[in-house]
């Protein structure tokens, strides 16, 4: 039986091959006893001086099983166990006919996975995204948003192929603690991102790599059967008897049409930004609720300083990639809590994710190999709508305000409102030499013009803090800018439990973040299986 060694630690000098003898060593036995060993995990660990990585192995033994018992005896406890191998759990097709092939409404994380979940299970879902398939998308950005400033509603940051996805970090690390994990992980590495994402503690793609792990997750839903419509608005549904039973189906493309489809199960996994979606669902009797969201700035600072925070004289080692953080502010937002880093991205850059024209918002991201000079990050507390008497749509247009008065400052340019942390501090407008790594530019401008006050007053309390913890993180090379308002949606569409579906609208199976239940690339796509899952266990396969 495979034994489990954990926390087993490896200098910056010493390499991987080490790790068989530093094994046979901890378990007592001669290398040659160690039949087969495998990396489980890798990680860094920073908080001493002597910085090193940590390594949990499985281990074969080619001993009897009885000496294997006797060895792990003798190991301090929590360092060593049994891999009981986890039953693989089979999904059971349900009975019921289904009528219509199952839908599925957005291409993001969330309906990505929902649809490959479907297809590999004989369903052949129906997928509509609203933006365009991953190259025209990359043009439509690189060309028309970054080099021309021609924004384009159905084709940006936020959508077509992969949703915002694939414009983002690409981290793949996540709390969750679900089994799913590990199958999104192995589909993104079967489909081509680096095979560390299987063992490094805090996983990463790059956004250079998504776009073509998107385009195969495609190819292989079609391959099964499945079909992906781009270009394709859901603007509209009709709803009998509190169960959805047709989709209106618009598209934007060369020759624009629209029809009515009847439906059977729709999985709406239509992403954080998809306003107009949402508000019409709204309208449509579909219930939605406020949910509490985070709001506040993206913080960039010289990638070099962040090194020299976290790794001290041996910033620059080699064997050392660009340093990363997770930092709070305790209690700096007053009666909402703290204000804490989100979605850090070391060696990476700012872009500015929006899905209509006449709005900033600010996101992060960085390549597979984070080679940007600069490192940024989310600042954010977590606002509560209900304890500001917002309703579901006034908690959108609250969010909207925020981006469209960012987009006012900056003369309609699309750059980026930018202040040196210094100057926000003390009341003073930045001047001098801009230097920012949004594609747009940035422009400088007063933050707190473009931040709610409870937000301003938790960067107040809240930077002096992260101050002291690291010497200029709120001083002239720290830059601020805003708003970070996309980190998750203000509201949620309800559901039941266990069958997922909508409260009160049978057939419409919300999921992923922008209903308002993950967050992030792995939690969203572990939703949408999950989502999948419901329709799989109910109804049999598509005939």
């Amino acid at each position: 039986m495979p034994i489990l060694l954990r926390n087993i630690p490896l200098g910056l000098e010493e390499p991987e091959d080490e790790l068989l003898m530093l094994a046979a060593r901890r378990l007592r036995v001669p290398v040659s006893a160690i039949r087969n060993y495998a990396i489980v995990r890798r990680s860094l660990d920073a908080r001493k001086e002597d910085i090193r990585f940590s390594y949990h192995l499985e281990i074969a033994l080619d001993e009897p099983l009885r000496k294997e018992r006797s060895r792990l005896r003798r190991i301090k406890p929590g360092n060593a166990s049994w891999i009981e191998p986890e039953p693989i759990p089979q999904l059971e097709h349900g009975i019921q006919e289904l009528r219509e092939r199952p839908v599925v409404v957005g291409f993001g994380p969330a309906g990505m996975f929902a649809g490959l979940r479907l297809a590999q299970h004989g369903y052949k879902p129906i997928i509509f995204e609203r933006g365009r398939e991953v190259r025209r998308r990359h043009r439509d950005v690189l060309k028309r948003y970054f080099r021309e400033r021609d924004f384009d509603p159905a084709s940006n940051l936020l959508f077509g192929e992969g949703g915002a996805g694939t414009y983002s970090d690409g981290k793949v690390y996540t709390r969750l603690g679900d089994p799913l994990c590990r199958a999104v992980l192995e589909t993104l590495y079967q489909h081509g991102a680096d095979p560390d994402i299987l063992i490094n503690a805090r996983p990463h793609i790059g956004s250079d790599r998504l776009p073509t792990i998107c385009t195969r997750i495609r190819r292989k839903i079609e391959s099964l059967g499945g079909e992906i419509h781009f270009e394709s608005v859901i603007d509209d549904i009709r709803v009998d008897d509190e169960c959805l039973a047709a989709i209106h189906v618009r598209t934007t493309g060369e020759r624009p049409t629209e029809s009515w489809m009847l439906c059977g199960p729709v999985i709406f996994a239509i992403g954080h930004s998809a306003r107009d979606t949402i508000e019409m669902l709204i309208n449509r009797g579909v219930r939605v609720t406020p949910k509490p969201f985070q709001l506040g700035v993206r913080i960039e600072h010289p990638q070099a300083m962040v090194d020299r925070w976290q790794y001290g004289t041996l910033a620059g080692h080699p064997r050392l990639g660009p340093a990363e953080y997770n930092v709070v502010a305790s209690g700096a937002a007053s009666d909402c809590g703290d204000m804490f880093s989100f979605c850090m991205c070391p060696g990476g850059m700012i872009l500015p994710a929006v899905e209509s024209p006449g709005l900033i918002a600010t996101n992060g991201a960085s390549r597979s190999r984070r080679s940007s000079s600069f490192a940024n990050s989310g600042l954010v507390i977590t606002l509560d709508p209900a304890t500001m008497g917002l309703n579901p749509l006034e908690a959108l247009a609250f969010q909207r305000g925020w981006e469209h008065l960012a987009f006012q400052v900056t003369d309609g340019s699309y750059r980026v409102p930018c202040q040196r942390a210094s100057d926000y501090l003390h009341e003073r407008p930045s001047d001098g030499t801009l230097s920012v790594s949004c594609p747009l530019g940035g422009q400088w401008a007063e933050i707190r013009t473009v931040l709610p006050e409870v937000v301003a007053r938790a960067l107040d309390r809240g930077l002096p803090m992260l101050e002291r913890k690291f010497p200029g993180f709120a001083g002239p090379e720290g830059l601020i800018a805003g708003p970070e308002s996309r980190a998750s949606v203000p509201v949620r569409i309800l559901r039941d439990r266990d069958t997922r579906q909508a409260s009160r609208t049978a057939n419409l199976y919300p999921a992923g973040e922008g209903s308002g239940y993950a967050g992030g690339i792995v939690t969203a796509a572990v939703d949408g299986m999950k989502s999948a899952d419901a329709i799989i266990q109910r109804y049999a396969p598509t005939a």
